[in-house]
């Protein structure tokens, strides 16, 4: 599989030091330690961050491509603090250099000639309207394959106009439960159930799947019809920070794979179960240790 990431790559910045992270730049980690080629669209400042941040990237396997270095801001940083139960809350900078991201024509025609097969994107990216146009030029550009929009809602960085816009543009929905709410009030909808929400979104904006994710209760799917539940995975969270990240990747992973839908939800759970074990965004696993966790 080949994925085309648009989206944040940033520091975040925890009291015992600096993890590089954003939930683009995280999905494209999980991708490539999961064996496929992840090709982030973003940017990074002329500074150390922006240097140690292409580093890892290379060290993690993600495409540098499109990567660009831009002197008009500098690398993103996010301040991350924790709760008791290991739940992260956020504050975030902007603008950061990857609200400089960008693909010139040539990118482009290059990628049209060999079209990835997914396509992934967030709404804090498009929160600014210079990101927001880059996607919607990408999605004019290259109208094939998997559009996998990952809600990712944080606090001041969305507008339910901004949601209902995205939205149309995708054809896999991922969100958590409480990111389910904000957008059946976005749409004006009266909450009957996470099912109903899923199919009602398939229906209404086109969408090929809806996957939901509930913390320590596990997850949801929802293709083409077709609805399962996964039960939550007992794990000591370390911290969640890119739990949700890794269960898209492992969701897109092994949908490219073709696994039965109740599979699917059995290994993204698991996925995003282990990386919240493990301190970081991207920290090292395996798939037969992420299996090796009992539901």
């Amino acid at each position: 599989m080949r994925a085309l990431v648009l989206g944040e790559i940033l520091w975040d910045v925890f009291d015992d030091g600096e993890r590089l992270g954003g939930a683009p730049f995280n999905f494209a980690a999980q991708l490539a330690r999961l064996g496929h080629e992840a090709l982030l669209v973003s940017a990074v400042g002329e500074d150390e961050r922006g240097r140690k941040a292409l580093e890892r990237a290379q060290e993690l396997g993600v495409g540098k491509r499109y990567i660009r270095t831009t002197r008009w801001a500098d690398t993103g940083v996010v301040e991350v603090q924790l709760n008791e139960a290991g739940q992260p809350q956020y504050q975030i900078r902007r603008p950061a250099a990857y609200d400089f991201a960008g693909l010139s024509p040539e990118d482009l025609a290059g990628l049209r000639s060999n079209p990835p097969d997914w396509i992934y994107y967030g709404s804090l990216f498009a929160r600014e309207p210079r990101p927001k146009a880059l996607l919607e030029k990408t999605f004019e550009s290259l109208p094939e394959g998997e559009r996998f929009f990952d809600v990712n809602l944080r606090p001041d960085s969305y507008t339910p106009e901004l949601l209902l816009e995205l939205l149309p543009y995708a054809t896999v929905l991922k969100v958590n439960a409480d990111e389910v709410w904000e957008l059946e009030r976005a749409a004006g909808d009266v909450h009957d159930g996470q099912e109903s929400f899923a199919r009602r979104a398939a229906d209404r904006y086109g969408l090929r799947g809806v996957a939901i994710t509930r913390a320590e209760d596990g997850c949801a799917l929802f293709w083409e019809g077709e609805w399962v539940e996964a039960p939550g995975i007992a794990v000591k969270v370390h911290d969640a920070v890119g739990a949700g990240d890794a269960f898209s990747a492992a969701l897109a992973h092994a949908t490219s794979q073709g696994w039965p839908l109740a599979t699917r939800a059995a290994f993204a759970n698991r996925v995003g179960a282990l990386i919240a074990s493990k301190a970081g965004a991207t920290p090292e696993w395996t798939e037969e240790e992420a299996w090796s966790l009992e539901a």
